[in-house]
């Protein structure tokens, strides 16, 4: 028994020991909510009930953002999000191909969900959701406890800004534009 105590103690050592050019020995990617973690996986269905993964969107700066129709913050801010999309939708960037907006709604009501889609003019093709409202897969999954809230993923998936609005949203796109 002492000979196999001793004998893993070896391989664990000289496994360790191996990796002279410190790079990770395992893929020991941190998926998580802090900025620098790789965003969590959503899936969820459009409003014409085809699936979404937001991994689908890699390559991309995407900003994932948290809103439901009966919001009035959430109604307030999306001129602003719009204006983004306009404005990043056609930019160059630095380290991406392009600029997607996944958005998570919070709605119960398909019918109240697409109408604000509509009403807001959220042109994008991102609109997800699993029509929980408050018990949302999604917003359990980031920890969404008050909306509008928002993740701004780099092209690998990985958060680079939480919880922006208005012009501090804007100026975190500016770092990431190549030109406008």
């Amino acid at each position: 028994m002492k000979l196999i105590s001793i004998t893993i103690l070896s391989l664990l050592i000289s496994f360790t020991t191996i990796n002279n050019d410190k790079k990770p020995l395992l893929n020991q990617e941190t998926t998580g909510l802090n900025i620098g973690n790789t965003a969590p996986e959503l899936d969820f269905k459009d409003p014409n009930g085809k699936n979404i993964k937001l991994s689908s969107l890699r390559g991309n700066v995407v900003l994932i953002d948290f809103w439901a129709s009966w919001c009035g913050p959430c109604r307030r801010e999306n001129p602003n999000i719009v204006s983004l999309y306009q404005k990043y939708s056609k930019s160059k960037f630095k380290d991406a191909k392009g600029f997607k907006i996944y958005s998570v709604s919070l709605d119960k009501s398909k019918e109240a969900w697409v109408k604000a889609i509509e009403q807001d003019k959220l042109s994008w093709d991102e609109h997800v959701s699993d029509l929980k409202g408050w018990g949302s897969q999604g917003a359990g999954i980031y920890g969404v406890r008050g909306i509008p809230s928002n993740y701004l993923i780099d092209a690998n998936g990985k958060i680079i800004a939480k919880n922006l609005r208005g012009l501090a949203l804007h100026r975190e796109m500016d770092k990431l534009v190549k030109s406008l």
